[in-house]
């Protein structure tokens, strides 16, 4: 009887070692739908700002999931260890049963996690596709960018060479300097220079202007002075500005106070009836470059220089043929002045020369043409004089040629002093010598 209950008892321990493995295991999580999974990547081809939305709901729903999970399974292991403790089995067996237990939950939180970041990482590799695959937009470099390398380059290559050659720019700088002062200081010196010349020169035209009286006599007796210079006599007026002029000349060589100076003196030789002097004068005038510059001051010398042969003529009878040929020479070059009143004298000044030389014929000719011009000149009235000149010389050589002469040349029958000054020095003379005749030229 023992032994048979002997194999009783160890049948019913058995029954007992294995009832624990009979109770019904925790309830499995339940597994994610698959068409809840379909259904956010069907979202996330509808657009970027929607795919964002739902990868969102994703990731809440998933956490809320987990959350509940995690909680599932510290209740599933607490109930096993009670059911363990309630049986009071400590052996080898309900050991292994634990840790068996312990692994098998491990490992499905382990792949449910696994499973999670799966998904996130799939949703966020979609994302980085799509962004990949969009290219970037390509940035236009303005063309003036592009022009302006060429130049940057070169700037940069000369600050290099302005490092490496830093006593060279600085000598440069110096000498830039330094040119610039001196070049400062020549400037003002030489405008000083020219403003005293030209205060020379002015009192040389004063006196040339000057009044001929008795200079100790009071101008006026209400007081008011004259300031033009008084001269006793012309020749001593003369004499008063061909010294300044002189002065000039010496004073300040090479100026254009000098040049005109010269010029001035030209014509005091004229009037002194000094030939070779104001023919020495003029030619110098010609050639500066003042008179090259300045077609007035050209024009005044190349007119007085005929004078001057003229009078060379006059005075020397064995030089007249040639001396008129250069007068000649001279008017014809005024004919192409552009300065008014230069062209329209130059014919009368030919016309001249042509009786001079017993060309009565063409002299006559010449004034008719001369003539004929100045009536159909727009300005005809600004040369009334000079029309009155040539009719009371186409009278002298054919009285025919022209009505007869009115009384006087002037205004109401007088000599206009103004008139008689815009006259060549030749012409004004020999205008005075008819008028102390009676009669006109």
């Amino acid at each position: 009887m023992p032994d048979e209950k002997k194999p009783e008892e160890e049948e019913s321990k058995a029954k007992a070692e294995k009832a624990p493995k009979a109770e019904p295991e925790p309830e499995p999580e339940p597994e994610p739908d698959p068409a809840g999974e379909a259904e956010p990547k069907a979202r996330e081809g509808e657009g970027e700002g929607e795919g964002e939305s739902v990868g969102e709901g994703e990731g809440e729903a998933g956490e809320s999931e987990e959350d509940d999970e995690d909680e599932a399974d510290e209740a599933g292991i607490d109930a096993i260890a009670k059911r363990a403790d309630a049986l009071g089995g400590h052996d080898e067996l309900e050991r292994i049963a634990r840790d068996e237990e312990a692994k098998l939950a491990a490992r499905r939180a382990k792949q449910r996690t696994g499973r999670k970041k799966k998904g996130l990482e799939a949703a966020a590799s979609k994302r980085l596709a799509k962004i990949g695959t969009k290219a970037r937009p390509k940035r236009a470099i303005p063309e003036v960018v592009e022009a302006a390398d060429p130049l940057i380059e070169r700037t940069q290559a000369l600050a290099d060479w302005a490092k490496k050659n830093r006593n060279v720019v600085q000598g440069a700088i110096v000498a830039a300097v330094v040119a610039a002062i001196g070049g400062g200081v020549w400037l003002y010196h030489d405008y000083k220079r020219q403003a005293e010349a030209s205060s020379v020169l002015a009192q040389a035209v004063a006196d040339e202007r000057g009044r001929i009286g008795d200079p100790d006599k009071d101008d006026d007796d209400n007081g008011i002075k004259d300031t033009t210079p008084i001269f006793k006599t012309s020749d001593e007026r003369r004499d008063a500005a061909l010294a300044k002029y002189r002065e000039v000349e010496t004073k300040f060589a090479g100026t254009g106070a000098a040049w005109l100076a010269r010029l001035g003196e030209g014509s005091l030789l004229l009037d002194k009836r000094d030939s070779d002097g104001a023919i020495a004068a003029f030619t110098d005038v010609l050639g500066s470059s003042l008179a090259q510059a300045d077609p007035e001051v050209r024009g005044r010398a190349t007119e007085n220089l005929g004078y001057a042969y003229e009078l060379r003529a006059e005075l020397k009878p064995d030089q007249k043929k040639d001396a008129l040929d250069k007068a000649l020479e001279q008017y014809k070059q005024l004919e192409s002045n552009d300065v008014f009143g230069f062209a329209e004298m130059a014919p009368y000044d030919e016309a001249r020369v042509y009786e001079l030389q017993g060309d009565r014929a063409k002299a006559l000719e010449t004034l008719r043409k001369l003539r004929e011009d100045l009536m159909k000149n727009p300005d005809s009235r600004l040369f009334s004089d000079l029309r009155e000149l040539t009719d009371d010389r186409m009278r002298e050589i054919d009285p025919s040629s022209v009505p007869p002469k009115r009384a006087g040349i002037g205004a109401g029958g007088d000599i206009d002093p103004e008139m008689l000054e815009k006259l060549p020095p030749e012409l004004r003379q020999r205008v005075l010598a008819n008028l102390r005749k009676g009669v006109h030229p």
